[in-house]
């Protein structure tokens, strides 16, 4: 798959493949195990919001090999439009399922992000769920690492004499996905997975909402409860009127095209 590959459903700008978790794990291990590297992004309605406004962040998502929906409000859209986005697919999820398959076929991951010992702790917590699991490294780099030239190539040096099959980047859109650009080409034969808050969350210093606040859409309110000055704006004043928009947007191209047999490819706004 590559950024020209046909089938993606276009949702606000960003491109998304139509595929389910255990798809996603399927293409990426098969995918390392022949030696071909990738990035994986996983845009939810914060990202999508960001890339609306932002070409270079929009480019940045699209040029992605496989972009997947975090967010229910992606594959709502989707259907209002008539495709498909069978399920949503969360980096929370991915980092327990790619490394449960990259623990059976043997490929080493690395994980950045987190404060100093979040990512250590999600290191063993993953390693005591899959036995058997090589984590080649972990890093921690500080707050601005990533303006500091210095301080950029000693991240990818590390990473680099690691050598992982999978590197799970959970510093947060877009500077995760920044970092991965930056990276790739020291590792050409790696996967990059931008995972968010995963790698917290894989940790236990974080807390994830039950799977059916999830499955309604209602993360985000698990997540404005338990830390509502920090997400208040960004969820109340920014997320919740642009998901309205979308999909409002959304139903009122699907009422315009309700008399075609076939709804064609959209961008909802």
């Amino acid at each position: 798959m590559g950024r020209g590959r046909t089938g993606r459903v276009e949702i606000a700008g960003v491109r998304l493949d139509p595929l389910t978790e255990a798809q996603v794990v399927e293409h990426i291990i098969g995918a390392s195990l022949r030696g071909q590297g990738g990035h994986l992004v996983t845009p939810n309605v914060d990202i999508c919001r960001a890339a609306g406004r932002d070409p270079s962040l929009r480019e940045l998502v699209n040029a992605a090999d496989l972009a997947v929906a975090d967010g229910m409000p992606l594959v709502w859209a989707a259907r209002l439009l008539g495709r498909t986005l069978p399920e949503r697919v969360t980096g929370a999820d991915l980092i327990w399922s790619l490394t449960e398959a990259a623990a059976v076929h043997g490929l080493p991951v690395y994980l950045i992000g987190g404060p100093a010992g979040v990512a250590e702790a999600a290191r063993d917590a993953l390693c005591e769920r899959h036995p058997g699991l090589v984590v080649a490294g972990v890093d921690a780099p500080p707050y601005g690492f990533e303006t500091c030239a210095a301080a950029l190539a000693e991240v990818r040096a590390r990473l680099v004499a690691a050598r992982p099959a999978l590197v799970f980047a959970g510093l947060g859109f877009p500077k995760q996905d920044r970092l991965i650009a930056a990276l790739r080409d020291g590792l050409p034969g790696a996967w990059f997975v931008g995972c968010g808050a995963a790698i917290a969350f894989a940790a236990g210093s974080a807390r994830r909402a039950p799977a059916w606040m999830g499955d309604h859409g209602l993360e985000w309110l698990f997540r404005l409860i338990g830390e509502p000055r920090r997400l208040a704006r960004r969820y109340l004043l920014d997320d919740l009127p642009f998901a309205l928009r979308l999909l409002t947007g959304c139903l009122l191209r699907r009422l315009t095209h309700r008399d075609r047999k076939e709804i064609p490819s959209m961008t909802c706004r």
